[in-house]
């Protein structure tokens, strides 16, 4: 029996076509993919930065808030007197009235707030943060301590604190000037 030349023909792909089904498929869904995971990359990164240029803002504020109260304790303190020992010891007694939560440490700061409205102020002022103080910062967390040598160095240390929203790390920023 004779086939017919027409039956004995298959038409199938070439050699080597087969095996390439769908592999469009697969490259389209790989290549995807991988642009996927650099899209996701860049809203990382991009969600870091804004976490970083908070944190340096607030670093900035930190500075500006713990240098305004050492100038204002440089500027107020008393230095009247006739002689160099009267004159120490009214500038002592006059910053004393600066310190503010003198004890304690790692922003848990503990101690007598200070009577001094300067200081008052400046801690509600760190506090008000809508307003451009430090967020989560409490009267608690800021200090002011005045050492004081009995050769008359004053050296008065501010540390200012806070926490960010996202970031249960209390933050600080300490500030050390000498007041004569």
């Amino acid at each position: 029996m004779l086939k017919s030349a027409s039956n004995s023909r298959r038409t199938t792909a070439p050699r080597g076509t087969a095996s390439q089904r769908g592999m469009f498929l697969i490259e389209a869904v790989v290549a995807i993919f991988l642009f996927m995971l650099g899209i996701l990359g860049m809203v990382g990164l991009s969600a870091q930065a804004v976490a970083t240029q908070s944190d340096a803002q607030y670093r900035t504020l930190a500075a500006q808030w713990a240098s305004q109260i050492g100038q204002e304790a440089w500027i107020s303190v008393n230095r009247a007197g006739v002689d160099r020992e009267t004159r120490a010891a009214a500038l002592l007694t006059s910053l004393a009235t600066f310190e503010h939560m003198k004890d304690g440490d790692d922003c848990r700061f503990s101690g007598s707030a200070s009577g001094n409205a300067a200081v008052t102020s400046w801690v509600a002022a760190v506090r008000d943060a809508p307003h451009g103080g430090l967020p989560g910062s409490t009267e608690a967390m800021q200090q002011i301590r005045i050492d004081s040598t009995p050769d008359g160095h004053n050296k008065m240390t501010i540390t200012v604190c806070w926490q960010v929203p996202s970031n249960p790390v209390l933050r600080r920023h300490v500030f050390a000037t000498l007041i004569n």
